[in-house]
């Protein structure tokens, strides 16, 4: 049997793919109102929150695989750090631009109901108060000169995370924010997890400190700002995550080499347990109370999220070399696809109410062109060819773009080593 420091982990790689795609539905799908003509589906891709977590215990999992022989991380901090930075800031950048690039188109087309509100100074304060419910528009607002530079500023140096009152321009580039935050304290950090003896205790107590913030919101019902904004995204309160998919690869690993990995009837357990937390977590998120948002988001289901992880790295390599070539491929361009589904979307609709509509008209007639556009409902087969476009955009930019620039930005910095 290989060893774990050289182990493939099939299973990851579809599932931080299938998390792409889930957030990707969960942010494009409710513009769709023929999703409620399938039972659930709308209370079922509401749960965006659940495969971003996921993804951050993901990610200190297969980190911890990758860069540490035993207890000892195979190469500096430094080193790590550098392609780390090299891999994500590409991704970051390219998509910062294409989305200001993309609310710019348009905010000039200007076809209802998007088009005329969409301007890079556009954001909606983050809320779960009751009054955010109720009255939505209270918490549109345009940014000042000084808010607009200070947010480039922090979007520019992936600072955006540490906002709590608003995401700007591409909304979900906050969990890049987040990601490379983790990565700062990745090499300071898992060595230490590494080497606790008892791994159960640690990972338990992460798990309840976690849910400490969420617990004190509720205690003092502050649903409103900027305890909303603080619980989703601020890269201090969401580091548990990450710190528990750490230790989850510390367990595995010591499963896998002392051959405890679970049976056949507790993965099956397992595997139950996941799909109730999940169907009871749903069911609590879209129809409960409003403190059962913050109590799901920070903490409550991080024992399935990381039972999913270890669940996942245990799947064997499949016997078609179709799925092991194509694994590793969609796996690695799950961040394109976490990065770049908002523009992609945005410029997709756009495009499809244009063609849709009555595209001779805008030669003769520019605001009857508009006007036949923003009449067109978007359809279920043009959301099918979006995501399609979607993935196919992000594998090609993330082998074609991301790995030459990152070799690229890697020969600049002699000290780093080699890839694995």
């Amino acid at each position: 049997m290989q060893k774990a420091s050289k182990q493939r982990f099939i299973g990851l790689e579809w599932l931080r793919f299938l998390l792409g795609c889930y957030v990707m539905i969960y942010h494009t799908l409710h513009q769709y109102p023929q999703r409620f003509t399938i039972p659930f589906l709308a209370e079922f891709t509401s749960m965006g929150f659940f495969a971003t977590s996921t993804f951050f215990v993901l990610s200190g999992f297969l980190l911890t695989h990758v860069y540490f022989n035993g207890n000892v991380m195979r190469e500096s901090g430094r080193s790590f750090l550098t392609k780390r930075f090299c891999n994500l800031y590409p991704i970051h950048i390219v998509a910062l631009v294409t989305s200001m690039l993309v609310v710019t188109f348009m905010h000039w087309l200007s076809i209802p109901p998007q088009g005329p509100t969409a301007s890079l100074r556009f954001v909606i304060y983050d809320t779960n108060s009751e009054l955010g419910g109720t009255h939505p528009e209270l918490f549109r607002h345009y940014m000042t000169n000084i808010q607009l530079s200070f947010n480039v500023f922090l979007q520019m140096f992936m600072l955006q995370a540490w906002n709590p009152y608003f995401l700007t321009f591409n909304a979900p580039l906050w969990s890049l924010s987040t990601l490379f935050f983790f990565y700062l304290l990745f090499p300071f950090l898992a060595p230490k997890l590494l080497a606790v003896r008892r791994k159960w205790l640690w990972l338990g107590i992460i798990m309840l400190v976690y849910l400490v913030p969420p617990i004190y919101v509720v205690w003092q019902h502050q649903y409103g700002m900027p305890f909303t904004g603080l619980l989703q995204r601020n890269p201090l309160l969401r580091l548990p995550e990450f710190l528990a998919g750490i230790v989850a690869y510390a367990l595995f690993r010591q499963h896998q080499q002392t051959g405890m990995l679970p049976n056949g009837t507790i993965r099956g357990l397992m595997v139950v347990g996941i799909l109730l937390c999940f169907g009871v977590a749903t069911a609590l998120f879209t129809h409960g109370a409003r403190y059962w948002y913050f109590m799901l988001h920070n903490g409550l289901l991080l024992p399935a999220q990381v039972c999913l992880v270890y669940l996942s790295a245990m799947a064997r390599d499949p016997n078609s070399s179709w799925l092991r070539h194509w694994s590793p491929r969609l796996g690695a361009a799950s961040l394109s696809i976490f990065a770049f589904h908002v523009p992609i979307f945005n410029l997709f609709r756009t495009l499809e109410q244009l063609v849709r509509g009555a595209p001779m008209t805008c030669f003769k007639d520019w605001n009857a062109c508009i006007a036949a556009a923003g009449n067109v409902q978007l359809s279920v087969v043009g959301y099918l060819i979006y995501m399609a476009i979607t993935i196919a955009v992000c594998l090609l930019f993330q082998e074609q773009f991301v790995v030459r620039m990152r070799k690229l930005l890697l020969r600049c910095f002699p000290h780093t080593k080699a890839a694995a």
